[in-house]
């Protein structure tokens, strides 16, 4: 059986201030290898800031950000190591996309045919020799993404990286990001797109006013968030008295009985015990978005 695997990129009590402001407050998190990692909170949480931090363009009041256990400046070949958007994507409007990408290229020592490579992978070969500054949004996001993965990196940092595309682009950004983390690659994607992000992600951290407030997978969270049990049954109201005698708070729907008090495993013992067939049996979720509504309440920073 597989062991856990490696820790990617590592924070470790990460804070950072602005004058008055503190944007990040001793945030700890950890993002391994072959996992995608959501990075959830509203507008001024610190998720960029957290970002910029961990890729050197926002120098931290304290803590550290280490990718493989090395700080980002530290790194001998950090494109090969790390791929990022952060804070947007931004171009020279005039220049070409495959020429802004052979200039990174070039910068970073990687061969000049990885440009046709990743154009492809997302999608903008037949847009090689258009100028950015005639890009769409979403086109321009893609480019973006072609840009981080240039160096084929180990860890990809992704703010908003679905940001400006259509329903088709974002399908396509969230099979893409499976398929590079099943191949290994590390990745902490932030996003405000909640759907999306309950298919795509591993983990989730929650970021509120600059500090950490849940930490888990999608089910762990909404499943805690919720604590109730659907079960149906061949005989629902000799259920429903089963479970008021065992001091369960039930509640009737149209689809069966909603039991509070009681994990699901407890509910199916004691219709077992009753003599009562049951016919549906789950725990109830709540959706991802109404648990990041209530975790961040408030939440943002001016």
């Amino acid at each position: 059986m597989a062991g856990p695997q490696p820790v990617a990129v590592e924070i470790n009590g990460l804070t950072k201030r602005f004058k008055d402001q503190l944007a990040v407050d001793d945030v700890s998190f950890q993002v391994p290898a072959g996992k995608v990692v959501g990075f959830l909170g509203p507008n001024g949480a610190g998720k960029s800031t957290t970002m910029r931090m961990i890729v050197g363009l926002t120098a931290p009041s304290s803590g550290t950000a280490t990718i493989y256990g090395t700080p980002f400046h530290d790194l001998k070949d950090p494109a090969r190591m790390v791929g990022s958007i952060v804070d947007g994507v931004d171009y020279h409007p005039g220049r070409r996309a495959i020429d802004e990408l052979r200039i990174s290229a070039l910068a970073a020592g990687l061969p000049r045919s990885r440009c046709d490579e990743v154009l492809e992978l997302v999608g903008l070969q037949a847009a090689a020799r258009k100028r950015v500054g005639q890009f769409s949004l979403g086109m321009r996001q893609r480019m973006g993404l072609a840009q981080a993965l240039l160096g084929e990196p180990e860890v990809l940092l992704l703010d908003e990286p679905a940001n400006g595309l259509d329903p088709e682009g974002i399908h396509w950004v969230r099979q893409l990001l499976r398929h590079l983390a099943d191949e290994g690659c590390a990745i902490l994607v932030s996003s405000h797109l909640l759907g999306e992000v309950s298919r795509l992600v591993d983990d989730v951290l929650v970021i509120r006013q600059g500090r950490i407030v849940a930490e888990s997978s999608v089910a762990e969270l909404t499943t805690a968030a919720s604590g109730g049990v659907m079960v149906a049954s061949v005989d629902d109201a000799g259920l429903e008295r089963a479970l008021g005698s065992a001091g369960a708070e039930v509640t009737r729907t149209a689809e069966g009985l909603v039991v509070a008090g009681m994990e699901a495993r407890q509910v199916g013992e004691l219709a077992f015990g009753a003599g009562i067939a049951v016919t549906e049996l789950r725990p109830l979720t709540a959706e991802l978005e109404d648990v990041f509504m209530e975790l961040t309440a408030g939440g943002g920073i001016a």
